[in-house]
């Protein structure tokens, strides 16, 4: 008997992939089993997660697939129709242990009923130096390019008792780093309080577990930043000063017909006010290029935004239409056009990057060192160790070293002294 797993898409599969192997390794009573976790954020993650799917059933004949996670959700129909399929599970069920006890079918819970996030009671991600902590599920939001909310259902939060208990858990098992992660992290607590945010679970956090030595956050949108988080990037060291922001775009139109909440001069204010209270944090971005009915001089503005805001590390998508979306059913940007807009916000995102690396080189910093000879710095920069750091450290250590180089993707370290 075994239980292997094949994840697609976001963090939050990927912690949600362990608490299913556990849950099925329980469960399994003698089968082989390979749970596949889809994604459904484009239509390539949907094509990628069946091609694997047909693969796996050639290399493991005999195993039961069983799939579930957004792709299961909201394509149902098409990975019910593969025959390598044995049984879907649906996003509802998927966390809980009953679940997996092959006695369950699919669709037994409808995911847009759901009003309580489960929480996650596991000590480590396999193969993870950091820890990801979901403590938020679901999106209330209603974005035109997006089905994830379909697929994940409403906006609902762990409670805070619960979150602490988990990192707790995590610090316990030697944990170093925790990232807390959710479909829509910044809308968290307003379910179950309406003065609960993002920012008073993070202090809580923090104040309740000294021994966590960094706390970082996975993608946040930027207009939904309370009070206390920006209080918490000022005044908390533990807490990593790098952002992920869900941008999007940077013309005020591409943005009204997505149906974001924030504009450009949002975006830009932003990063300004958190470059204050938190000078040398790094921002992340998720940008989408060729949205439809996107002009050139609209695309520019996205690329311009790349400076504006002070963005280094980029998430660029190609938009992709989904299938029942209402941008699926505006004028559409030629297929070509918005390959080489993607591939110039790339290129942007490239020079960006490098600058940043440029300046950390002569730099002493403090790297979470990961497997495999690299490491992280608190602004989420990748670090290639030396053989005199590597040897020596072990994954999960903190260790200060020098900044020697870089080779446009990450910077190169060495011991100090």
């Amino acid at each position: 008997m075994s239980v292997e797993t094949l994840t697609f898409g976001c963090r939050l599969n990927t912690v949600e992939s362990e608490v299913m192997r556990g849950h099925a390794l329980g469960h399994a009573d003698g089968r082989d089993l390979v749970l596949v976790n889809t994604c459904a954020v484009t239509s390539e993650a949907g094509r990628q997660a069946r091609k694997a799917i047909r693969k796996l059933a050639r290399e493991r004949p005999g195993a039961e697939i069983v799939v579930t996670g957004c792709g299961a959700e909201i394509e149902r129909t098409a990975y019910a129709a593969m025959p390598e399929v044995a049984r879907l599970v649906g996003n509802a069920d998927k966390l809980r242990a009953e679940a997996w006890s092959g006695n369950r079918q699919a669709g037994a819970r409808a995911i847009m009923d759901e009003r309580e996030a489960v929480p996650t009671r596991i000590s480590a991600v396999a193969g993870h130096t950091r820890a990801f902590v979901p403590v938020q599920n679901g999106c209330d939001h209603r974005c035109t390019f997006c089905v994830i909310p379909f697929g994940r259902g409403n906006s609902r939060s762990v409670p805070v008792e619960d979150a602490v208990a988990q990192v707790r858990r995590i610090v316990a098992h030697g944990g170093r780093e925790v990232v807390l992660t959710g479909v829509d992290v910044t809308a968290y607590g307003r379910d179950l309080d309406p003065d609960l945010g993002l920012g008073r679970l993070v202090k809580a956090l923090l104040a309740a577990v000294p021994e966590l030595a960094r706390l970082r956050l996975s993608s946040i949108d930027s207009v939904e930043a309370d009070d206390d988080l920006l209080d918490a990037f000022a005044n908390e060291e533990r807490l990593m000063p790098h952002l992920h922001l869900s941008l999007q775009a940077g013309d005020d139109m591409i943005l009204k017909r997505m149906k974001r909440r924030h504009t450009r001069a949002d975006a830009i204010r932003f990063c300004e006010q958190i470059r204050r209270l938190r000078p040398g944090t790094v921002f992340g971005a998720d940008l989408i290029a060729g949205f439809p009915t996107e002009t050139e001089a609209q695309f520019a503005r996205s690329l311009d935004l790349v400076e504006e805001c002070g963005l280094t590390h980029l998430h660029v998508f190609p938009y992709s239409p989904r299938p029942g979306t209402p941008a699926e059913r505006m004028p559409q940007v030629a297929g070509d056009v918005v390959k080489s807009r993607a591939a110039r916000l790339r290129e942007a995102g490239a020079t960006a990057l490098i600058r940043h690396l440029d300046g950390e080189v002569g730099r002493s910093r403090q790297i979470l060192v990961e497997r495999g000879g690299v490491g992280r710095t608190v602004a989420f920069t990748p670090v290639r160790l030396g053989p005199d750091v590597a040897d020596r450290a072990e994954p999960g250590d903190l260790v200060t070293v020098a900044i020697t180089d870089h080779d446009g993707q990450k910077l190169s370290a060495s011991a100090i002294g």
